[in-house]
């Protein structure tokens, strides 16, 4: 049986989210390929924001706007 490959580390950043309620959400993963480094935040709020709304569509629990996000070391 073939071996998975895993995807190449530089492919994904990963976030810690702390959302204007005072929760948190920790190592919330991005796909940043081709993006340069400057793009990867904007961009990493905007995917957060979409995964939070298909979240939500499922549960029917809605999450807070984001307060601020940090890279996940």
């Amino acid at each position: 049986m073939a071996k998975k490959t895993k995807a190449e580390p530089d492919n994904f950043v990963m976030f810690d989210v702390v959302y204007e309620d005072g929760s948190k959400s920790s190592r919330r993963k991005i796909n940043a390929v081709g993006l340069q480094k400057d793009e990867i935040e904007d961009f990493a709020r905007t995917e957060i924001m979409t995964q939070d709304r298909k979240i939500a569509e499922m549960s029917g629990k809605i999450r807070g706007n984001i307060k601020s996000l940090e890279r996940s070391a």
